[in-house]
């Protein structure tokens, strides 16, 4: 078990909506407005605390260049109005920056050297590309054989999961309409209501009649991605995109994403101190490495490793959010581990939602805590793959 002093709790939990990118909702939307807009949603939510009363900001962000560069977390925080004196980190673990940087603000809070720390991720996917904006790769990476796989793009890395494991093209097809069903299905009954902070955008259109550019707010509150009118044929038709004769397709990997999310974590002092009640409790989080060649299955050594430290018991969580990066990594975690399929994403997950990258983690966060809680449940998991080869969980327990 983690030694600590005291449990880190989660008392405010949001994100955006999430878009389509680039060419979606938020493609003139910078990323650092969309984290000064969850900063603003959490605080208004934890009305009565003092924004000085905040020890850190920290934000994942998994491409922290240009528009969401220079330690977009302490620009963010300043912009959101915080004062001069909370200090603001910018984390990057790639597709795992947003979750990382909840259990580090979890255990800065356990150890007794924090008692209120806001955390999340943002990430622009539509105006700083997957890689950069200048790839610059060591040389070095190319001259064992044994690092080559250091430089493999994701999908390169799914479909030699998809191989090893045995996914076949029709179970990740499957897999794929699954995820889109149970989030159409969770937007219409309203289950992302509680965790959605409208994002209001000024959208401008040429008016045909007087010949000027009309401008429109518009409030936008539902994730772009997922679509009614997909199934097993459309998806059957969609070409390989990663190998000739491979079986990974646009259509049952994640989607390329913009968004934001943020978590406010207190101590229970801190809680008494400003009479808030938590939505949840932090558990534990782990992270493991494993080879860059199958990134894909970094969770299914992550998993039993942050179970072991935990004491938690696979049974015992009711709700699994595993970012679906792939269908084919997804479903070879799920086998592997044996997981219910009935408890992984409910509500559907990344290939219909979408993944924006290094917000992606704290974004099922706030899903997740909302959902235990709704359904009367106790115990869920966020869990990902991660590029270069890890893979992180982290466990948390609703109240």
């Amino acid at each position: 078990m983690v030694k600590q002093i005291q449990d880190a709790y989660i008392v405010a939990a949001v994100r955006t909506p999430v878009g389509k990118a680039p060419r979606g909702m938020f493609k003139h939307v910078r990323p650092d407005d969309m984290l000064v807009h969850v900063l603003k949603s959490v605080m208004e939510l934890c009305e009565g605390v003092d924004p000085a009363a905040v020890d850190d900001v920290i934000a994942g962000c998994a491409m922290p260049e240009a528009e969401q560069g220079i330690n977009v977390a302490r620009v963010a925080l300043l912009l959101a109005g915080l004062p001069n004196s909370v200090p603001g980190m910018t984390v990057n673990r790639f597709c795992a920056s947003g979750l990382q940087s909840v259990a580090i603000a979890a255990d800065r809070i356990r150890l007794g050297e924090a008692d209120i720390i806001i955390a999340g991720g943002t990430e622009s996917m539509s105006m700083v590309p997957m890689m950069g904006n200048k790839v610059s790769m060591n040389p070095a990476m190319f001259k064992h054989d044994e690092n080559v796989a250091i430089a493999f793009g994701m999908g390169m890395t799914a479909e030699k999961v998809a191989e090893q494991w045995k996914v076949d093209r029709e179970a990740q097809d499957e897999f794929a309409l699954t995820s889109h069903q149970r989030a159409q299905a969770a937007i219409e009954s309203g289950e992302f209501r509680q965790e959605i902070v409208p994002y209001t955008i000024d959208e401008k259109y040429p008016d045909l009649k007087t010949h000027q550019v009309r401008e429109v707010s518009v409030a936008r509150d539902t994730d772009e991605g997922p679509r009614a009118d997909t199934s097993l044929a459309v998806l059957a038709k969609l070409k390989p995109v990663f190998a000739a004769h491979g079986s990974v397709t646009a259509g049952n990997s994640s989607q390329m994403s913009d968004g934001a999310g943020a978590v406010m974590l207190m101590s229970e002092s801190a809680m008494r101190r400003f009479n808030l009640s938590p939505l949840g409790k932090f558990v534990g989080y782990s992270v493991a490495g494993v080879p860059p060649e199958i990134m894909g299955v970094g969770p299914i050594k992550a998993i039993p490793k942050v179970l072991e430290q935990t004491g938690v018991k696979s049974d015992d969580l009711d709700w699994i959010e595993l970012n679906e990066a792939f269908a084919a990594q997804s479903l070879a975690v799920i086998r592997e581990l044996g997981l219910d399929r009935e408890k992984v994403n409910p509500l559907g997950g990344a290939i219909a939602l979408g993944h924006p990258l290094g917000a992606t983690g704290s974004i099922r966060v706030a899903t997740l805590l909302h959902g235990l809680r709704r359904h009367k449940m106790k115990y869920g998991m966020v869990t990902m793959c991660i590029g270069s080869g890890m893979g992180a969980a982290g466990i948390f327990e609703a109240l």
